[in-house]
């Protein structure tokens, strides 16, 4: 079968992107072929670029400030976003050129509202190509205080997610929030790891990855997500002051970049860490998916940087699944977790061992990362246990198996 896959991008570590690359192994292993359109694509993607479907772009950007704002509903601007998504749908159906899917599988573009017109002109193009389509819905508009005051709730209601496609939530509150606000079921598609494919190990590239950063020997605190408020990565921070007051001489290392909600937050934690005198570092420019070369430096991949951690903080207030958590466990590093509502539901009661960490850093969350930092044998452990339950709850099996179901549903129910 030939499954088009739609994305607003499909490019760097950011969680949507990773784990769509994830869904596209799924896919091929069931024998499928996966054409994609996103606005931009890195190169071992089959598919089309088309810019103005990326979530940044002017066209996306033309309509948040006036759709989510306070007022009542606009119709003029609703008008307008659907004028822009009839344009759109033209450029997409251009861009499929001779290829003729079976399936449109749109990844996240009809759950979080970033980009209005794209969500129309993807449901136009479904319409167009009379074929089965799957919403696999990472984040709903309802998760974002930002999104919950606008000026087009009718199009949201209609839209983020439609009616008409199947659907895939990623966690078990989506599910029941999803039928309660929309009346649609789900399948459930948590993220996953290939835990049957042993993590890279030490080599000659990723040797000298603490040296090139200026880390040495140092606590190496790795906090593998983007810079946005939610990750709570001040909470980090005020580990990374506690250990330093028991002798330690930490780093926190942040991965991914700032700017998909603006560089305030950023500099906020700059200050903060000069206050709490701890060693931050934005490391964006030197972590990426794979390894390659930038401005005359090494850039290092993500593996690379979890290889050096001595600890993976995860400290997040919210979040849909969590595909750093699933990396962390493949990788064999201990994390400190926040507890945020996907994880207290799907991820705790498994057992797996982590520090929890709630609004703030006290003594216990000390006591357990200390645990992790010196005893070795705990360490080893605790690690080994937590990947023998993740590959048996989260593992390339229930990716396909759940994708299998899903498709075969979406095409029984559409036929």
């Amino acid at each position: 079968m030939r499954v088009l896959l739609a994305a607003t991008r499909l490019s760097g570590t950011d969680g949507v992107s990773l784990e769509v690359r994830k869904v596209r192994e799924g896919l091929e292993a069931l024998g499928h072929r996966v054409f994609a359109l996103a606005g931009v694509l890195e190169p071992d993607w089959e598919g089309a670029e088309v810019p103005e479907m990326h979530f940044q772009s002017p066209l996306a950007r033309r309509f948040q400030g006036e759709a989510f704002a306070p007022g009542p509903e606009d119709p003029g601007l609703v008008l307008a976003i659907f004028r822009a998504g009839r344009e759109l749908e033209e450029k997409l159906a251009a861009a499929l050129g001779g290829f003729r899917p079976d399936l449109l599988l749109v990844e996240n573009a009809w759950a979080i509202p970033l980009h209005l017109p794209l969500a129309l002109a993807l449901f136009g193009l479904w319409r167009r190509l009379g074929v089965p389509a799957l919403s696999h819905n990472h984040d709903y508009s309802w998760e974002r205080k930002r999104f919950l005051k606008n000026r087009v709730p009718a199009l949201l209601a209609r839209y983020f997610p439609p009616a008409g496609p199947g659907q895939l939530s990623i966690n078990t509150l989506q599910r029941a929030e999803l039928r309660f606000r929309r009346g649609l079921d789900s399948h459930l598609l948590p993220n996953v790891m290939d835990f049957d494919r042993p993590p890279p190990g030490p080599d000659g590239y990723n040797a000298d990855f603490r040296e090139s950063l200026g880390i040495g020997d140092r606590l190496l605190l790795l906090q593998p997500t983007r810079v946005v408020p939610r990750k709570r990565i001040e909470t980090s921070l005020d580990l990374a002051a506690a250990l330093r007051e028991r002798g330690f001489d930490p780093v926190v290392l942040v991965t991914h970049a700032a700017g998909d909600e603006g560089y305030r937050y950023q500099e906020r934690l700059r200050a903060y860490a000069r206050a709490k005198g701890v060693d931050l570092r934005f490391a964006a420019d030197r972590v990426a998916r794979t390894r390659g070369r930038a401005g005359g430096r090494k850039v290092y991949s993500l593996w690379d940087a979890y290889l050096h951690a001595d600890l993976v903080t995860y400290p997040s207030a919210y979040e849909g699944f969590r595909n750093a958590l699933l990396e962390a466990v493949w990788m064999r590093r201990p994390v400190v977790v926040g507890r945020y509502p996907a994880y207290l539901v799907d991820i705790r009661p498994l057992g797996f061992r982590f520090v929890e960490v709630g609004a703030r850093v006290d003594r216990e969350v000390v006591s357990g990362v200390l645990r992790f930092l010196r005893d070795p044998d705990y360490a080893r452990e605790a690690t080994r246990a937590n990947y023998r339950i993740a590959a048996r709850h989260f593992g390339y099996p229930r990716l396909k198996s759940v994708l299998r179901e899903a498709i075969g549903a979406t095409r029984r129910a559409q036929a």
